[in-house]
């Protein structure tokens, strides 16, 4: 239903609803017994939504309650329709992915598995990467929309939840771990033992992977953002992103400087100025988006060339735009599907650690 069908219906419910209340207030005896029979039915409705068939998600905007679980599923932003994808559910309709893709799909490569091992070809995309599109997400009849991990503004979330109930990241916008994006997006799909379960068989992977990396186990890291056309200044990801956060997870722990840098910060960056490069001393392994052509300028420039992981060329450089610079934002489907890759650079990286 589009959102100006919905206006519409809402108007004329309200009307027929003051309609009938100025019709009762003719009549105190009648009112007052009305008045009672809807507290009750107040009650009832209230006892009716705490059964064990409701779901309530807290999260950054207040709390979703769910009357059961939704049969329709969509998602907007990144990640969010690969932990449906995992569960083994058909999503009516996701974001398309804004970064990453290669073949003009609109989705990453697991994602798009995702979808043809379900059976599904032709999946309905939102193409909403220059803003939400509204009327889309209401043409898909959503029970539930997903956005554990995101970055939707309050006056978004309202407008989306017209549509139908939201599942909103915990507290701060793009700060949403793997772990939690999966255990809040299943909640809200009413399968949240499965969406445990899923965490738990990726941690596995995740141990039994690294494990074959012993070089890695307790080398420092942090991943970074340089500009090639302007190096004197730079911009490194906080712990509470999830690339910065799942570095440790593969057996990385996060330096100290970029732990102070962190502190008291509710953005999940900072910006570093070139002439302060010697605080980053304590970084054993540098990972960022670019190639050889962007180490090669790092190393030749005066004051970040004094960086020991640059000097020592322990810097694991990801190409930019591809699928696997996406997967370092991690989510239910690209960590099984590049997570071998990765830590083969990363352990390239760690070799030259002395």
């Amino acid at each position: 239903m589009k959102l100006r069908q919905l206006g519409f219906l809402l108007s004329v419910t309200l009307a027929v609803t003051l309609t009938a209340c100025a019709g009762k207030a003719e009549n105190p005896k009648s009112s007052a017994a009305e008045t009672e029979s809807t507290e009750t039915e107040t009650t009832t409705a209230k006892s009716e939504a705490k059964s064990s068939d409701s779901i309530t998600i807290k999260h950054a905007f207040g709390e979703t309650v769910l009357d059961k679980k939704p049969e329709r599923v969509a998602s907007i932003s990144w990640g969010n329709q690969d932990v449906i994808l995992a569960l083994g559910v058909t999503p009516v309709g996701v974001s398309e992915a804004n970064y990453g893709v290669t073949d003009g799909s609109g989705l990453l490569p697991w994602t798009r598995d995702g979808f043809k091992k379900l059976g599904v070809e032709n999946p309905v995309l939102f193409h909403d990467t220059d803003g939400l599109d509204y009327e889309a997400i209401s043409a898909a009849q959503p029970d539930v929309i997903l956005a554990a991990y995101s970055g939707i503004t309050k006056e978004e979330y309202d407008l989306l939840s017209e549509i139908a109930p939201v599942v909103a990241y915990p507290t701060l916008a793009w700060q949403t771990y793997w772990r939690d994006q999966i255990i809040l997006d299943a909640t809200g799909m009413g399968m949240k033992e499965e969406g445990e379960k899923l965490v738990s068989d990726l941690e596995k992977q995740i141990a039994d992977k690294t494990a074959e990396y012993s070089q890695i186990t307790g080398k420092t890291a942090a991943f970074f953002y340089f500009n090639p056309s302007d190096l004197g200044k730079f911009s490194v990801y906080l712990p509470t992103d999830p690339r910065a956060a799942y570095l440790t997870d593969l057996g990385l722990k996060v330096p100290e400087s970029v732990i102070s840098l962190g502190k008291n910060s509710k953005s999940f960056s900072a910006e570093i100025s070139a002439e302060n490069a010697d605080l980053l001393k304590d970084v054993d392994i540098i990972i960022a988006y670019g190639d050889q052509n962007v180490l090669t300028a790092l190393q030749a420039d005066s004051l970040l060339g004094t960086i020991p992981a640059v000097k020592r060329g322990s810097v694991v450089m990801i190409p930019d735009g591809t699928p696997l610079a996406a997967s370092c934002t991690p989510s239910a489907l690209s960590i099984p599907a590049t997570i071998d890759e990765y830590l083969g650079l990363i352990g390239e990286a760690a070799d030259k650690v002395k």
